[in-house]
């Protein structure tokens, strides 16, 4: 999608800070961050939202979730436990709407998030 922002990024068009890349995934450090370690891990295909995901898309969002583990375990959060947030819609709070997992750690959580 030509003006989906992290289309752009995963494309490289945008700068980012990477933490992995592969054919299906691409993760970069937050911008503005909510907690010491937040990761953004984003397919490189364009699926806008939970709404839109269909059964061809059981591997890449499967992907996704290998991927955060292996970050989580990259940045020594595994042992000590880290959170997966994906937002739906805007009331959810997502502002960019290209599907995306945020891997946040390196502190303590409460719950309920928000």
């Amino acid at each position: 999608m030509t003006n989906c922002l992290f289309c752009k990024i995963a494309a490289g068009q945008i700068p980012s800070k990477k933490a992995y890349e592969d054919a299906n995934a691409y993760a970069f450090h937050d911008i503005n961050p909510q907690a010491p370690t937040h990761i953004l891990i984003i397919p490189k295909q364009h699926i806008g939202s939970i709404n839109d995901v269909t059964d061809a898309h059981e591997g890449v969002l499967g992907h996704l979730f290998t991927v955060a583990r292996g970050l989580a375990q990259d940045q020594g959060l595994a042992d000590d436990g880290y959170r997966l947030v994906v937002n739906t819609g805007a009331n959810a709070g997502q502002t960019v709407f290209h599907i995306h997992m945020h891997l946040i750690g390196g502190r303590g959580m409460g719950w309920p998030p928000g």
